[in-house]
């Protein structure tokens, strides 16, 4: 139920190995454009379409900006070695050679935005602060635009670019980079994307800001936008950013060195409570970091993923483990059996009580009806909850309170015009409910529309109780709960199906 999002990258971009992961869980498929461009991504995702013809998996595309990444360019690329309590200048002077005695970064301002005393990191890929191919600085002094560190540990950097990350300081860049810009309304515009990962999130005006520039866009003003909290500035702003949000992403790797390690579970706790009664998506990174040069999880890291799945966490975000890593389909399968055992002692009865408390009352009519439709599958044990919607709004509702089965939500197309052209809604919809944790999503037929007499949809229902027994979900004599619309009503009904 707990869904799982891969990034894709040099080791998981063949459609042979794109189908095994399609076909292992994955639902989401992530694009991190801090690395590659769009030709490369382009390729990848070609390859993912062909995967998804031929496995019938469905998989929605996430494009997860660079934002306002500072970075060290080592363009010699050969290995910098730097020894404890050594000093090192950072220098936004790009025209320098990196090297043990000075690294040239991305940005001029860096210089005014810290001070003697305060921590930077700078490693490749993500940094933990304690092993040995990330180094911890303490800046001694700033020299105008330079900024003299001390070396805390010994570490051997490799590559061409390393990421600097300077701890609870505030960076002035927009979180929107030009560059993102131009992905996004290029590769993005081209692609349809569903999602778009906004790196960096600080403040809710940088979710109204993205909000305002896809909406410019045609085609992704659908797009919904998850935040991702990667520092203190928005943890800070963390509940605003949720009210403007359509997701979150707890950047655990960029966290975990922003706040004191001990801090850290306390947040994600905290944040994902959060996401579910505002009914939000919660995604959590960083959870399997081992698996990326190992077939198997550690014990804490396996608990780790168990634990977010108690906490009510809606997806799983694999970067590393799937994007350079050298068993990404095993991944994908290893973590999904975790989320399975995980799921199968969350305390539903617990947690639907807790949602309608704080949602209180009077309860809005959705919400009331999808509220009721989980509490009726409970209480009759029905093996599934089929919902009839054309937004998808009213399947993540019932999502929402978390069914201990799963929700297939029938997305039924829409058809609108803009004068010119008929078109249909309903693909955004239901690829979008891909990430919702318990929600599976089936495209209706066109034909059907969703809020009329009873006849059409029982064709609809029809296909969609063949679907869940194909899949397995549903068997002869099990009841099915159906929630949908007969004319202005909402209506949940309960039905057993014959032998």
């Amino acid at each position: 139920m707990t869904k799982i999002v891969g990034t894709l990258g040099a080791k998981s971009r063949s459609v042979e190995v794109l189908s095994a992961c399609l076909k292992a869980g994955m639902s989401v498929a992530r694009f991190d454009f801090s690395l590659g461009d769009t030709k490369y991504h382009q390729e990848t995702l070609e390859n993912l379409k062909s995967a998804i013809k031929s496995t019938k998996k469905l998989c929605s595309v996430m494009l997860d900006t660079a934002g306002p990444e500072l970075t060290v360019l080592n363009k010699s690329e050969k290995p910098i070695s730097l020894e404890a309590d050594a000093s090192i200048t950072l220098t936004p002077d790009e025209g320098q050679e990196a090297s043990s005695e000075v690294f040239p970064i991305n940005f001029g301002g860096l210089s005014k935005a810290v001070k003697k005393g305060d921590t930077i990191f700078i490693g490749q890929y993500l940094f933990t602060g304690s092993e040995t191919t990330s180094v911890w600085l303490e800046v001694d002094q700033v020299k105008g635009d330079d900024v003299v560190c001390i070396v805390k540990n010994s570490a051997t950097l490799t590559g061409s670019l390393f990421t600097l990350h300077a701890a609870q300081i505030h960076i002035d860049l927009p979180t929107l980079s030009d560059k993102d810009k131009k992905v996004i309304s290029t590769w993005g515009v081209q692609n349809k994307i569903d999602f778009l990962s906004l790196s960096f999130t600080r403040h809710a005006e940088d979710v109204r800001e993205a909000r305002e520039f896809l909406c410019k866009l045609g085609d992704l003003s659908q797009t919904l936008i998850f935040a991702k909290i990667e520092n203190e500035e928005g943890l800070t702003h963390f509940d605003d950013i949720l009210q403007e949000a359509d997701g979150i992403i707890l950047s655990r790797g960029n966290l975990g060195i922003d706040l004191p390690p001990e801090k850290v579970f306390l947040f994600q706790k905290a944040a994902v409570y959060k996401c579910n009664m505002a009914g939000k998506p919660a995604v959590v990174t960083r959870v399997v970091d081992s698996m990326t040069d190992n077939l198997r999880p550690t014990r804490a890291e396996a608990t780790d993923v168990a634990n977010a799945v108690l906490d009510g966490t809606d997806a799983i975000l694999l970067g590393a483990e799937t994007l350079r890593g050298l068993y990404p389909i095993e991944t994908i399968s290893t973590v999904g059996r975790i989320c399975a055992e995980a799921e199968k002692v969350f305390n539903q009865d617990l947690y639907f009580k807790r949602t309608v408390k704080f949602v209180g009352e009077p309860m809005s009519h959705l919400e009331s009806i999808a509220s009721s439709a989980v509490r009726a599958a409970i209480k009759v044990k029905a093996s599934v909850i089929i919902c009839f919607t054309s937004s998808g709004r009213a399947a993540r509702l019932i999502a929402k309170y978390r069914p201990t089965m799963p929700v297939l939500s029938v997305v039924i197309p829409r058809l609108k015009t803009n004068q010119l052209k008929w078109s249909f809604t309903g693909a955004f919809e239901a690829r979008q409910s891909l990430i919702v944790r318990g929600l599976f999503p089936m495209l209706a037929d066109p034909r059907h529309p969703a809020e009329s007499t009873n006849a059409s949809n029982e064709s609809v229902l029809k296909v969609a109780l063949d679907h869940g027994k194909a899949s397995g979900v549903v068997k002869s004599h099990d009841r099915v709960v159906i929630c949908q619309k007969v004319g202005d009503a909402s209506v949940v009904k309960i039905i057993e199906l014959e032998g």
